[in-house]
């Protein structure tokens, strides 16, 4: 497939761009999902302006994006050692 030109509205603007098609739809549902998330800023904070809601949901989106590098490399961790362990284990059973 090849490029798309789409337009993604986020907070009251629209921003044009030429996309690959496979990734357009992760495109939008992004644009729907700041879309959303500035909505409950606004909704929680009571704020207007759209730079500072825009700000806020840059904010959330890095750290939940630290969070789950964070738990990620948590799990790596934990995966390692269960197969440092498991090659222990065989080690030890073909001695």
């Amino acid at each position: 497939m090849g490029e798309l030109s789409i337009k993604i509205k986020i907070g009251e603007r629209e921003y044009p761009m030429r996309v690959n098609a496979t990734e357009e739809e992760r495109l939008r549902l992004a644009g729907r999902a700041l879309n959303e998330k500035m909505k409950i800023f606004k909704d929680a904070f009571g704020i207007d302006d759209r730079q500072d809601l825009l700000a806020m949901v840059a904010f959330d989106c890095m750290v939940e994006k630290i969070k789950a590098e964070e738990e990620q490399t948590t799990f790596s961790e934990k995966v390692g050692g269960k197969l440092a362990d498991i090659d222990r284990m065989i080690d030890t059973s073909l001695d």
